[in-house]
């Protein structure tokens, strides 16, 4: 595949991805400072603004990798996360859980937004219609694969928070206990297991049974919720 056709499949991913990590981040920030910590406010995190919410690993250097391992098919990426000082919140338990889920919730919206503007296609026409076409089908896979990604239970993930947040104080406090080890053990799952599984001939695609098909499911109903089916 030649150089101008993976640019072209890349430039149909980079606005929804930016668009679905800036806004999940600005929404933790948002509510935060809504429910009382204004650390993110402070930061100039609560804001709209891409530049202000990349990392240079999760939104440019893991994205280019599997846009080149894919030949420009695939695209995922995560922003730097937002800043929040649980215990500045009113209610830092119950608001710890409103300040987690507000980011999954955007990238579900911004899903459904996404697929209700599939209606407007017809009003354009040629390469256009094609390029905006391509734009928001990944806009709604990229925005579901990103809400069920981060509602794994496992801190530091949205997820991790709601759950602690909600389980009983003794069960919250050994899954916070977690936390340091969440990310180590969430690449394990998705990158490890996987490559084992390969040489041992065995699906382990866990990140394919934990997420892919919870988020084919949901693009099923946010399908039929805008009308598509």
């Amino acid at each position: 595949m030649n150089l101008e056709i993976i640019l072209l499949k890349a430039s149909v991913w980079v606005i929804p991805v930016l668009l679905a990590v800036t806004l999940h981040e600005a929404a933790h920030g948002w509510v935060a400072w809504r429910l009382g910590d204004d650390t993110a406010y402070r930061l100039g995190r609560v804001t709209f603004n891409p530049l202000r919410h990349i990392d240079p690993f999760g939104t440019v250097i893991l994205p280019a990798m599997l846009l080149f391992v894919s030949g420009g098919r695939m695209m995922f990426g995560f922003a730097k996360p937002v800043p929040v000082n649980f215990w500045r919140l009113r209610q830092p338990r119950r608001d710890m859980v409103l300040v987690a889920i507000a980011g999954p919730a955007t990238n579900l919206m911004l899903a459904v937004v996404s697929a209700a503007l599939f209606h407007g296609l017809p009003f354009l026409s040629g390469d256009l219609q094609q390029w905006v076409g391509y734009n928001l089908e990944n806009s709604v896979w990229i925005n579901l694969l990103l809400c069920v990604f981060n509602m794994i239970p496992i801190p530091p993930l949205d997820g991790g928070r709601v759950a602690v947040g909600m389980l009983p104080r003794p069960l919250a406090m050994r899954l916070a206990r977690l936390e340091k080890a969440g990310f180590v053990i969430i690449l394990g799952a998705v990158f490890i297991l996987p490559w084992i599984g390969g040489r041992l001939g065995v699906d382990l695609n866990v990140f394919y049974w934990v997420v892919v098909q919870p988020a084919d499911y949901l693009l099923d109903v946010v399908a039929m919720v805008v009308g598509l089916r």
